[in-house]
């Protein structure tokens, strides 16, 4: 009888049935307590879920997460990439164009067999110089940006040396001196 009671509450009897079931209720008093046990039951159970919602306490939304919250619509998206493109394109645009300018280093040392030259330019890696025949000369032509460099030449593989025809020098972390060349207008 329970499982007749369960399909009457549930709504899934036809008419014919529900019929049949009141009137077998007429006739055993014990079915019809239970079965308005179990309606009132059904009562307490659907009032509580359908119709009293409780706040929840936790539920408290941060100024933070209404941001994060419209941010992640697709319309919000769409807006933040376009911004971001804008952005880009501009500071690729209004960039300085780096301009660089053909310098042309020339040493007198008929004494040595190599001459190298290395400086900020080149991140203190050392590049080789071209002797000029056998006329002592050593050189090399370097496309530099404008700006303040500094630099010296390595002869014969260890020995510092400074370009005699630039008078500007500072001294390195290890004793030596090295010429500052200014390139372009900057000075």
């Amino acid at each position: 009888m329970d499982h007749l009671t369960s399909l009457f509450i549930d709504d899934e009897m036809t008419m014919d049935d529900k019929i049949s079931f009141v009137r077998h209720l007429k006739n055993a008093p014990s079915t019809a307590d239970e079965a308005l046990h179990l309606l009132k039951q059904e009562m307490l159970i659907r009032g509580e879920v359908v119709t009293h919602i409780p706040k929840s306490t936790f539920a408290t939304t941060t100024a933070w997460e209404k941001i994060r919250a419209f941010m992640v619509q697709p319309k919000s998206l769409v807006t933040a990439s376009l911004a971001a493109a804008v952005a880009v394109l501009i500071l690729v645009l209004s960039s300085p164009q780096v301009t660089l300018q053909p310098n042309r280093f020339v040493i007198y040392r008929p004494d040595v067999t190599r001459a190298e030259i290395t400086g900020t330019f080149t991140d203190w890696q050392r590049v080789p110089m071209q002797a000029v025949g056998n006329s002592g000369y050593w050189e090399i032509v370097l496309a530099l940006p404008e700006g303040e460099h500094r630099f010296s030449y390595i002869l014969n593989g260890q020995d510092s040396f400074p370009d005699p025809t630039i008078l500007t020098r500072e001294q390195d972390d290890f004793g030596g001196q090295n010429s500052v060349l200014f390139v372009g207008n900057t000075v």
